[in-house]
């Protein structure tokens, strides 16, 4: 499965959280507002990213069981959120504390989501999310997934899912030819088989309301600009890298694209949100 460095999850954790498409919120927040109690189970959880954004909207109790594959970056979350919690305490493995008036617990799980994922739905939490996720994933992997959540009958709230489009200001003319060889790689096996990129947010939808699910869908795109220049730079390195392995792109356009994206004004990269519940 394709790794994560926790300094690229922290640099992209700003813009995530302000990106968040109001509509999919609301309705989770909405479906869960007469709970005192949740419990939720967050797929590749990385290092907590997704928790820190979404337990505002959620009832007063919270239960988080937070899998990821790789124990580098579910030790990171371990003191992530901590150091984010201030107070807490551990009892039997889980870390509790208390925020503005609201009672977290949180476990750390590492597991083969390849495989494994059917089996965590099993146990039946309340909500199912993953953020930042689905692109990464083979379109057989989503339909495994829809009709283990829709067995379970289980709401999902998924964040972030990629979906192809970026826009830089200033623009340079091989934009649209880097943006096209980028989704190509984003199509390639990330260790859960041939990856649905581009498509994973429209595919995700179909699947649910095949399973007969309600689903609200939102735009999240990432609006990037120089006072997210750190967050810029890893970006463009990362897109320069990943077309130069597809070799779609002769080298000389490729590093004179990135040469143009040294001090962009802006960057707009799209993504999309959803959450979807069984009628």
């Amino acid at each position: 499965m394709s790794h994560f460095d926790p300094q690229w999850l922290s640099l992209r954790e700003p813009v995530d959280h302000r990106s968040r498409a109001r509509g999919p919120q609301d309705a989770c927040a909405h479906h869960f507002g007469a709970r005192e109690r949740i419990t939720v189970l967050d797929l590749g959880s990385g290092t907590g990213s997704n928790l820190r954004a979404s337990w505002l909207h959620l009832p007063t109790r919270q239960d988080w069981r937070l899998v990821d594959h790789d124990p580098i970056v579910l030790e990171t979350a371990h003191r992530t959120l901590s150091a984010w919690a201030g107070a807490s305490w551990w009892d039997a493995e889980r870390l509790s504390f208390e925020r503005r008036g609201k009672a977290l617990t949180v476990s750390f799980e590492r597991a083969d989501l390849r495989t494994e994922a059917e089996r965590l739905v099993a146990s039946r939490p309340d909500l199912v999310t993953a953020a930042a996720f689905f692109d990464l994933v083979s379109f057989a992997w989503i339909d495994r997934l829809t009709h283990a959540l829709a067995d379970a009958r289980l709401p999902l709230y998924a964040v972030l899912t990629y979906d192809g489009n970026a826009r830089w200001k200033p623009g340079h003319p091989a934009d649209a030819q880097v943006n096209a060889a980028f989704n190509e790689h984003q199509t390639r096996d990330k260790g859960f088989g041939p990856a649905a990129g581009t498509m994973a947010a429209r595919h995700l939808s179909l699947a649910l309301r095949a399973q007969g699910y309600a689903v609200d869908i939102g735009s999240s795109s990432w609006l990037v600009t120089e006072e997210d220049n750190s967050l810029i730079q890893a970006l463009a390195d990362g897109i320069e890298q990943a077309v130069g392995e597809t070799g779609l792109v002769p080298a000389d356009i490729l590093t004179a694209w990135r040469e143009a994206h040294k001090h962009p004004v802006r960057c707009e990269i799209g993504h999309v949100d959803l959450f979807a519940r069984p009628l």
